[in-house]
């Protein structure tokens, strides 16, 4: 068993040219085993010679919330994927993680990190935003986030997280809550390395206990070595078409008997005027356009996010 007082990275420097620094991170959920998986099957070409750096650096970080993992659950004493910082102060596990972890990001240049969820679905990648001057996540890599994004192997891509996150947490400042109030808590390992100054982006490979989740990590993680060009390997081509969705709004739970009227997926559709859940006093829930529910969660507590909702985005990925 992976040691909770361990944060164990595995570094590989190629010697025959400059080249980008990447950095793939598994299991920042410690129930999210496919990016462990993934992980060590790359690491056993790597040990074996099968699969030789030339160029740049890759560093593998199967387990990167130990004391979550060897629990076998999502946080270790909280969620580690949220307000991600440095901190002179440590009181939570998750904190003295985040002292390592953040200045490892911060020497990288291109951040690969595998998720899986809960619910069936199939895989997706969640990407930031175009490139912008604002103050909520400033960012100028946003093409080739995108050319490294559709690479990965998946079809379906998601961008608007810290948009609707902020959009979200103004609501609860508004409301008088104090969880989850603030923006900077949306923001995680990919938020942190876009303003550290790389891009990267975050790659749910499927549902928790897919079998195949954990080849769809491995394959991406080749993919993003032969595309930054750090190993002599053949490039796979994107796929020809994307289902690009963009988080335009998140719904908060407001009273533990809030509920959904149905059993929603990540990702079904719904249409204008269809009724999504119900208030406690009976007021119904609507979607206001066409477009999915994201996200949905029937164990959300009362302040906190019930569920997001998505609509086809335009921006281009290629």
């Amino acid at each position: 068993m992976t040691s909770s007082a361990t944060l164990r990275a595995h570094s590989f420097a190629g010697l025959a040219g400059s080249g980008p620094r990447l950095i793939v991170l598994g299991a920042v959920h410690g129930n999210e085993t496919c990016g462990p998986r993934a992980i060590e099957r790359v690491l056993a070409e790597l040990a074996s010679g099968a699969l030789c750096i030339e160029r740049g650096l890759l560093t593998l970080v199967p387990v990167s919330n130990p004391l979550a993992y060897a629990k076998g659950e999502r946080r270790g004493e909280r969620n580690l994927n949220r307000g991600l910082h440095p901190t002179d102060t440590p009181g939570e596990f998750e904190d003295h993680i985040a002292n390592q972890l953040c200045p490892w990001l911060a020497a990288h240049d291109v951040l690969l990190d595998l998720h899986s969820f809960a619910s069936p679905g199939r895989p997706f990648v969640m990407r930031g935003p175009a490139d912008n001057r604002g103050t909520l996540e400033p960012f100028t890599h946003a093409a080739a986030e995108g050319r490294f994004a559709a690479h990965l192997g998946p079809t379906r891509v998601v961008e608007g997280w810290m948009t609707a996150y902020a959009q979200g947490a103004a609501r609860r400042r508004e409301r008088g809550l104090t969880d989850d109030a603030d923006p900077s808590y949306g923001i995680g390992t990919t938020e942190y390395m876009r303003a550290s100054g790389g891009y990267g982006v975050t790659l749910e490979c499927g549902q928790h206990t897919d079998p195949a989740a954990p080849d769809v990590g491995y394959r991406a993680i080749r993919q993003a070595i032969a595309l930054l060009g750090l190993a002599e390997m053949a490039l796979a081509p994107p796929p020809a078409e994307f289902e690009r969705l963009c988080l335009t709004e998140v719904v908060d739970r407001q009273h533990e008997a809030d509920r959904f009227v149905r059993p929603w997926l990540s990702f079904d559709a719904v249409h204008a005027g269809e009724h999504v859940g119900e208030r406690h006093d009976g007021v119904p829930v609507i979607a206001s356009t066409d477009g999915h529910i994201v996200f949905p969660d029937v164990n959300a507590l009362p302040g906190h996010e019930w569920f997001y909702f998505a609509r086809a985005s335009q921006r281009p990925l290629l």
